[in-house]
């Protein structure tokens, strides 16, 4: 178990100042930060008209909850604003076979990166011509299903999998539609773990060297293959459109200089990275804003560059998931611990780095209110920690709530819906939270909680 420090960390103190003034009202629910059909009855927190503590009381907590008319909502967003063009859904950033059927429904394809979220979307009875395959490290295995199920797009990652993908299709009498992972050398104002463009990390062909032309030239020659299209993904939680007016730039020229060779790219995907509100100072732009910047600029580029504008395409998750999900935990124990002049309340909950890695991987930042009730108590800064054996166990780091915070509350976070139940872990072997999603003052489950039968059911000794 890490050690713990011997007193409060110098940035700590200075990251609690930053947080500023408490609000008015801790009792409000932020609009933008909390799901659409979030409110407040009788003091406690509902989501679609369903209290929480009622979802907790038959469902157990930790729990999330996902708000069924914003999911549905933000997904009609993006295909409206994209008319013309082809939304994904990117599955990574929480997938069930319910939210693929939502995806499904509202008119989104499906993009996914390994054998599992692929398995999700088919049973789920996604058209396999709309899924999208990813990932820099396919397996033969995966290639062969996605082959023999019809997968639509192919985003090849490097020259090992055009070689192995062209071998399979041969063997298979398929020939798949290609699109080239292109790195642009773009890095978007992001956390750099999350920022993928820059050309020293694991993704894509660089656009620098002549790789992803190279790349590119020998899909289209390739009689095995088809090149549909290219590919580029600039970072996450992207709030404008700079970034990818670079990569637009870039991505052009390699469009004209492979139309010049007699090679056009009828497919050009921009990826996803869309932001989302977690917090009060979270100012994303609205998707239809975004959505037409973007085709402006892909307009643009191509017409400077003399190449046909190619059909667009963009891989949204986090944008349509992470604001409709919130997480509900169980408070425990509640500790005062003196920061040398001020004073922090810890807070600890039935969950943690377990269900929420996130604060802990990015140092994300999140939104938390007292959901069992209202309180009109003074305002104490706190920190919410979960109950792993790691000092680093925070959900959230800096946070006011209300001096009478005590065992047996619960706390609610918001924009959990993506990247929490997807990256969960049995780390300390605790259950995995179960999801439920909730609409029209009803609730169903999405994904069961996990029981200790569930854990231990790959253990030969138990």
């Amino acid at each position: 178990m890490p050690a713990h420090p011997a007193g409060p960390r110098h940035e700590d103190i200075l990251h609690a100042a930053a947080l500023g003034e408490p609000p008015q009202d801790l009792n409000a629910l932020t609009a933008g930060v909390w799901p659409l059909t979030a409110g407040r009855q009788n003091g406690t927190l509902t989501i679609a008209g369903v209290p929480v503590t009622q979802a907790v009381t038959e469902f157990a907590s930790p729990l999330f909850v996902i708000d069924e008319d914003h999911f549905r909502n933000e997904a009609r967003s993006y295909v409206q604003a994209y008319e013309g063009a082809d939304v994904y859904y990117a599955a990574k950033a929480f997938l069930t076979g319910t939210i693929a059927q939502w995806a499904d429904a509202e008119g989104l394809r499906i993009d996914v990166c390994t054998m599992g979220e692929m398995e999700i979307a088919l049973r789920a009875g996604v058209d396999p011509q709309r899924i999208l395959f990813h990932g820099n490290n396919k397996s033969v295995a995966e290639l062969r299903h996605a082959l023999d199920a019809g997968i639509g797009r192919f985003v090849v990652d490097s020259f090992d999998e055009i070689s192995r993908l062209s071998a399979l299709a041969a063997e298979t009498g398929t020939r798949p539609e290609v699109l080239v992972r292109v790195t642009v050398g773009v890095e978007a104002h992001t956390h750099e773990f999350i920022a993928t463009a820059h050309e020293d990390q694991k993704f894509g062909l660089a656009l620098a060297d002549g790789v992803a032309a190279k790349a590119a030239q020998q899909v289209a020659q390739d009689p095995h293959l088809n090149l549909r299209g290219l590919h580029s993904h600039i970072g996450s939680q992207i709030f404008d459109a700079a970034g990818f007016e670079v990569a637009a730039h870039r991505m052009a020229g390699l469009v004209a200089e492979l139309t010049s060779q007699g090679h056009p790219i009828a497919e050009l995907n921009l990826g996803g990275g869309m932001g989302i509100a977690y917090t009060n100072d979270d100012d994303p732009p609205q998707v239809a804003d975004m959505a037409a910047q973007l085709r402006a600029i892909v307009t643009r580029e191509c017409e400077l560059a003399g190449v046909e504008v190619p059909r667009l395409a963009v891989e949204p998750g986090r944008a349509i998931v992470g604001g409709a999900g919130i997480t509900v935990y169980e408070v425990g124990t509640v500790k005062p611990v003196d920061l040398g002049g001020r004073s922090r309340l810890y807070v600890s909950v039935d969950g943690g780095m377990s269900d929420n890695i996130r604060t802990a991987l990015y140092g994300a930042d999140y939104t938390v209110v007292l959901a069992n009730r209202e309180s009109t108590a003074p305002p104490v800064l706190a920190r919410v920690v979960g109950k792993h054996c790691e000092s680093g166990d925070v959900v959230v780091r800096d946070a006011w709530l209300p001096a009478d915070i005590t065992a047996g509350d619960l706390l609610a976070v918001a924009a959990t819906g993506a990247y929490c139940r997807s990256m969960a872990s049995n780390y300390n072997y605790l259950p995995r939270p179960g999801v439920v999603a909730v609409q029209h003052g009803a609730a169903q489950v999405v994904l069961r909680r996990e029981t200790l039968d569930d854990m231990f059911a790959a253990d030969p000794a138990l």
